[in-house]
């Protein structure tokens, strides 16, 4: 270091000095501050610690959102939280994913009507490529690319046409999803006190006294597992409805099928481990999301709704429903 040139070479000699008598400069003298307790340490580790994912999508505007919704709606109401919340439930799943879910029929019975049309299509070009193949001496992977390349060209052609591509029926899971997940979140602030609203604390303390029969306690677990497994049976009907109604489904319709099933019985666990606030919301979407799937089904309400009739379509959906339940599940065990 003595050879560094300018003169910071001269800042290190008051400690070879001091090192050369047994001493140690001023700045690492004994008198060190006492160290901090370890509660305050560890608070201090607390508050320089980033937040994590969770803390930031419990403290987001869309959750704000949603605990002034649920706040509005029980000053309106005046009913106890349960009642508030399956109210704010029905309403809006009623006023937002009932008309998405009908739009998501009809841009399907659209795409269904259009399937003659894409078969024909495809007969043809079929046709068409195979005599191009044979004039032109192409072989088996040039005339597939072609087909698959000239097939996608004209049923994106129809889609435009009919204004139906499939993809505008997945607005519903856009919609629904993320409105699920911010009002439990807010409910879960609620339940814990960790609510971003001024009257936090307060309604922790209407939660805890907004239960009814065998759920008093709205930001406890249900003990006795009824909301836990009544989530887990009603996400397995609408499953099964579904299910019901798709014959001859794909390999990949199997697998999509099999993992919601799975889904449906891992909610049970996990319900059982948050607050019944949480678990009331759930069971109150999942049980309208079963009453939409039902209603959707009605002749007289799809036309209603200007869904264009398909050849899939039944004059008795719920009595076909009931007999394809029936050879399923109650007829195999006699």
């Amino acid at each position: 270091m003595l050879c560094c040139p300018g003169a910071g070479w001269l800042r290190t000699l008051p400690t070879l000095r001091l090192r050369a008598r047994g001493l140690q400069p001023g700045w690492s003298s004994p008198r060190l501050p006492a160290p901090l307790p370890v509660w305050a340490a560890a608070s201090v580790s607390a508050a320089a610690a980033p937040a994590g994912w969770y803390e930031a999508l419990a403290a987001s505007a869309p959750v704000r959102a949603a605990e002034e919704v649920l706040l509005g709606s029980q000053a309106a109401t005046g009913l106890p939280w349960w009642g508030s919340i399956l109210l704010s439930t029905v309403a809006l799943r009623g006023a937002v994913t009932l008309p998405l879910a009908a739009y998501q029929h009809y841009i399907l019975a659209k795409v269904e009507n259009l399937q003659p049309e894409i078969k024909d299509i495809a007969k043809r070009l079929n046709q068409e490529v195979a005599v191009c193949a044979h004039r032109f001496g192409w072989s088996k992977r040039v005339a597939r690319l072609t087909y698959l390349k000239n097939m996608r060209r004209l049923v994106s052609e129809l889609y435009v046409r009919d204004n139906c591509h499939p993809f505008k029926a997945t607005v519903l899971v856009w919609v629904q999803l993320p409105m699920w997940i911010f009002i439990s979140v807010a409910l879960r602030n609620f339940s814990t006190g960790a609510a971003h609203s001024e009257a936090g604390v307060s309604v922790q303390e209407q939660l805890a006294a907004g239960g009814a029969l065998w759920f008093p306690d709205l930001t406890a677990v249900d003990s006795t597992w009824i909301l836990p497994v009544s989530v887990g049976v009603v996400n397995l009907l609408i499953v099964e409805i579904f299910a019901l109604q798709k014959l001859g489904m794909s390999r990949f319709q199997m697998y999509i099928t099999h993992f919601v099933r799975a889904m449906s019985v891992l909610m049970i666990p996990i319900a059982a481990t948050v607050p019944s606030s949480l678990v009331l919301y759930w069971l109150c979407s999942s049980f309208m999301g079963l009453s939409q799937n039902l209603l959707l089904r009605s002749p007289g309400f799809r036309q209603l709704c200007r869904i264009p009739p398909t050849k899939s379509d039944s004059e008795t959906p719920y009595k076909d429903l009931s007999a394809a339940f029936y050879a399923k599940f109650l007829s195999r065990k006699r």
